[in-house]
């Protein structure tokens, strides 16, 4: 390939820099998606074809020099080799180390990727990293969170389900970005499929969405001043279950894990009693009890099994569920199951999610622990459960032995944090504003700019108030006042925080318009420094004072 070298100039310079030496994405920079494949499977590649809608620059990662200029719509063809990557437009090739494709005058695709039924189309650059021991390579797409959360909302949550329930999401998804509860990759920050959030690119956008995503802007989730994990699913069956039992520690594996206060069970209803015992959890999900997940097919469901097919399934679920360290015993290619005698949940969680299963058979007994695995080990036709919110119910021959297994259960997926149609009935059928249904499924939460720390540089911060109202919140200092421009207006407010006091408050809504706001925070003299954030105060939510 014919090399081509030149500073990059402007906006593209400042992308790349952003691109390259942030290794977080905390101050709504840019987030590190990696790139599946047309089933939302694989990201290691061996060969991709990109190209963008108008010319395109490869440059050098660490240089930040423009190395080659391709035309729009010109292919240019990554092989994974056993020197590097190499690299193919217009005839020319060579081998390249880690570089990134930047198309600044439109959007950059890879052919042959559909998401959709659409060509799969990003907004910002790509950025190729192979891995270190050469054996495959990762298409990243390097984009701004506001950007990249227009392609999450509109294909995590149907547009039918009204503004508010999309600003919801806007804000849950967010946050998840902010924060995933794991990160199994160094090169990305997440994937773009379920296994973080689903992200399909510029060709799903839809108008909506991308309005929730602007009315939103700079929004985040908080806990004792902390961004909060905002895990969310599609259907939890008319009553949340708290985040410990139904998820293990990412690093520990401890079963229950830790206790989030912010994700605990939440009933829709606050005449719905926890549902921790067998009878109240079979009342429940054996009726459709009205709650704000009942427009959803997911709501209840049913699967059955003849006793034979079911074992026959045990077989093989249990070996690979197994290797989770879930069940105990745990069941080996080999083991001989026997024959189903009960399936009892030993217990649950205040939403009637079972959190420990015991599988009696004729040869031993299993017990098997967490949502997932559950749902996991018992498959109908080769799909897991839609949730572990089940009950169990064995038919019998005269002899007393098993013919057919049961499962009712109510909702699809964790059942963790906000549930999307009951987001969706909260807007349309109640009129709730968007941190109305925050705060419902987010237990104590408050809604505002991600804390920043002031020292050395001014802080620039841009959000939406929704209703014109807002306050800061100083949360350490070790200064008397902030200086700060508001929507142009130069600021001083003094700070009285003492060491007993956890928060300092200024109300700051004579200043604010409803809609699009800017702060910028100055820092403080002689090398002092503050943390802070501004905090909306809602109409209809608690306001902290």
């Amino acid at each position: 390939m014919g090399i081509k070298v030149k500073q990059i100039a402007g906006i593209i310079l400042i992308f790349l820099c952003l691109a390259v030496c942030s290794s977080t994405y905390a101050d709504f920079g840019l987030v590190r998606v990696g790139l599946t494949d047309n089933k939302f499977q694989n990201v290691l590649k061996q060969t991709v074809t990109v190209y963008g809608t108008a010319d395109c620059d490869i440059c050098d990662k660490e240089s930040h020099k423009i190395i080659y200029t391709v035309p729009a719509e010109t292919d240019i063809t990554v092989k994974n080799g056993v020197t590097g990557l190499e690299v193919s437009a217009n005839g020319k090739g060579a081998t390249l180390r880690d570089f990134v494709i930047v198309c600044p005058q439109g959007v950059i695709g890879v052919r042959g990727l559909t998401r959709k039924g659409k060509p799969a189309l990003y907004h910002g650059a790509f950025e190729v990293v192979q891995k270190p021991d050469r054996k495959g390579f990762y298409l990243v797409n390097l984009v701004e969170v506001q950007e990249y959360l227009k392609g999450v909302v509109p294909n995590e949550m149907p547009v039918r389900f009204g503004l508010e329930a999309l600003k919801a999401q806007a804000v849950a998804a967010r946050n998840y970005v902010l924060g995933p509860r794991t990160q199994a990759y160094d090169e990305f920050n997440v994937v773009d499929s379920v296994a973080s959030q689903v992200y399909y690119g510029v060709n799903t956008e839809d108008d909506l969405a991308t309005r929730a995503v602007m009315e939103t802007d700079g929004i985040v989730a908080l806990y004792d001043n902390e961004p909060i994990l905002t895990l969310y699913s599609s259907t939890a069956g008319g009553y949340t279950e708290s985040y410990s039992y139904a998820f293990s520690d990412p690093v520990t594996k401890m079963f229950p894990s830790i206790h989030k206060p912010y994700l605990v069970a939440v009933p829709d209803k606050e005449e719905f009693k926890p549902l921790d015992d067998e009878d109240k959890a079979r009342e429940f999900y054996m009726s459709k009890v009205p709650s704000y997940d009942i427009d959803s097919p997911y709501y209840r469901w049913e699967k059955k099994w003849a006793v034979g097919e079911l074992e026959n399934i045990l077989k093989s679920t249990l070996v690979s569920q197994s290797k989770t360290g879930f069940i105990h015993p745990a069941f080996n290619q080999g083991d001989v199951l026997g024959k189903i005698k009960d399936i009892k949940v030993m217990k649950r969680g205040a939403s009637g999610k079972a959190v420990e299963v015991e599988l009696m058979t004729t040869r031993g007994c299993y017990r098997i622990s967490k949502e997932l695995v559950i749902r996991r080990v018992f498959q109908k036709d080769g799909i897991s459960l839609p949730s572990a919110n089940v009950i169990f119910e064995k038919q019998l021959d005269n002899n007393g032995n098993v013919t057919d297994i049961t499962a009712y259960g109510g909702g699809f997926g964790h059942g963790v944090g906000m549930s999307q149609y009951g987001a969706g009935y909260m807007a349309t059928k109640l009129d709730q504003p968007y941190y109305n249904i925050l705060r419902h499924y987010y237990t104590g939460i408050n809604l505002g700019t991600l804390p920043v720390t002031v020292c050395g540089e001014p802080v620039k911060q841009t959000f939406w108030a929704p209703i014109g109202r807002a306050q800061i919140v100083v949360t350490s200092s070790n200064t008397a006042k902030i200086t700060a421009v508001i929507n142009g207006k130069t600021m001083e407010f003094p700070v009285t925080k003492t060491i007993f006091q956890k928060d300092y408050r200024i109300d700051i809504s004579r200043y604010i318009e409803d809609g699009e706001n800017t702060i910028i925070f100055y820092p403080p003299t002689l090398g002092r420094s503050i943390t802070l954030y501004v905090e909306l105060v809602e109409k209809y939510g608690t306001e902290n004072s």
